[in-house]
Formats: structure tokens, sequence, C-alpha cells
């Protein structure tokens, strides 16, 4: 039996907009387990990103509680809150966010800096993920250098720099060509094999064959339905 990471109750979360309150999310509760591959699709507006900002620890909610690892987040203060992110989650996005007038392997070391690593150990730890995502030929290239998928292999390197706990993806194919996005794919497969946490958010349901779990969202409300049993 596996052990509940994030746990979501009856959380809430409403924007002011001029004189309007959106409500985008609407009691949601959910679990996600130690090692699980979960699926969160959902189309434009219906709340997908608000729930991984909270899932991800980037805010809080208006109500409801958020629980990692049995530790209540919901009122947690945003130094806090940081310092949480930097050691559980690591992040990879659309549009891959390397910083562009330095190399890969600098790109992959800069998280380490935070967590106050010294310099031999953020160069040995991002050799070792660099050749991990097949890069080991690229340590010197910018991004402007790399290819769409080499670029999101080094922002998924960058994201395993301090060894989190939780892998969080926002739409991390939809800047590929199909043949590319699977290899990316193929890669985070190898990843929760190797004990991560993968939850990705995404509007490709196409991506819902690689779940354990997948999480539907639409007008703030979610259904959680388990793809298959895990080993």
């Amino acid at each position: 039996m596996r052990n509940t990471l994030i746990q979501l109750e009856k959380v809430c979360k409403n924007y002011k907009m001029g004189s309007e309150t959106v409500h985008a999310l609407k009691g949601v509760d959910l679990s996600i387990n130690q090692n699980e591959f979960v699926v969160i699709v959902g189309p434009s507006g219906s709340g997908k990103s608000t729930l991984m900002n909270l899932v991800g620890c980037l805010d809080i909610p208006s109500a409801g509680t958020i629980k990692l690892d049995q530790k209540d987040i919901s009122k947690l203060s945003d130094n806090k809150l940081a310092v949480l992110r930097g050691k559980k989650i690591g992040f990879v996005f659309q549009k891959f966010n390397l910083i562009a007038n330095i190399t890969a392997l600098q790109n992959v070391m800069l998280p380490m800096i935070f967590q106050g690593k010294s310099k031999d150990k953020r160069l040995e730890k991002a050799k070792e993920l660099l050749t991990f995502v097949g890069l080991q030929h690229r340590l010197t290239h910018k991004p402007n250098e790399l290819s769409g998928g080499e670029q999101q292999r080094v922002a998924i390197a960058r994201a395993l720099a301090n060894d989190p706990e939780v892998i969080l993806a926002d739409e991390p194919t939809g800047n590929l060509d199909s043949l590319t996005g699977k290899k990316i794919m193929d890669l985070f497969q190898s990843l929760h094999k190797n004990g991560k946490t993968v939850i990705f958010v995404t509007h490709d349901n196409e991506l819902t064959k690689y779940a354990q779990k997948v999480v539907t969202i639409k007008d703030g409300l979610v259904n959680e339905k388990n793809m298959r049993k895990t080993k």
C-alpha cells in the first residue's frame, strides 16, 4: 500500500477580476500517492493551471486544506512555500524556461545554488543529470543552439537537480512534434520507474495512456479515476 503524498480536501480558490469573483476551484478533493503517475486533463479555463499551482506549492487555497507528507501547507508563508518547493518539487514547463545566455550545464546547476551545494557538487550532479537525459555531448551549448526536444531534456535535468520527490510537468510536450514528444514521455516513464511521483497537467487526452490515475477537471470540479492497478 502506497502512502498518500499530496492530499487536497475541500479546496477552493477564488480570484478577484475587477468587481467580480472568479471561483476557479470549487471544493476539490484529490489524493496523490507516492510514486504515482497522475495526468490532470481539462480544457482551457477549467481550473487545471490553478490546481497545478496549488499542488506545486506555488499558491495557497482560499479555503480547504492541502497536505504534503501529512503536513498542512495551506497557510504557509511565501518564503516557507519556496523552501518546500526547492526541496520537494521539480518543475517542467511547456516553454522550457531556460536562461538563454548560459549553457545547458549552468542551467542545470542553477537550482542547486539555492540549496547551498558547493560548486564541485553542483558540477558533478549537473553532468550526471545531463548524461542521464542523453545530453552529455551538449554540456556547453546554450539553449538557442539546441533543438526543442534537447531544451526540454535540459529542463527535465534541471527539474531533477535537487532530487525532488515530485516532478510536476505543465504541457511538457506541447511545443514538440509527436516523435520528440514520445521520447520525452519515455524519459518521464523512466523517472517514474526510478521512484519519482510524476504529475502532468495537459489538455492532450493522448497522454492519459501513460497514467495510473487520470484527474479530469471542468468548471473547477474534478473527477478522479484510477486507470490501472500498480504493482
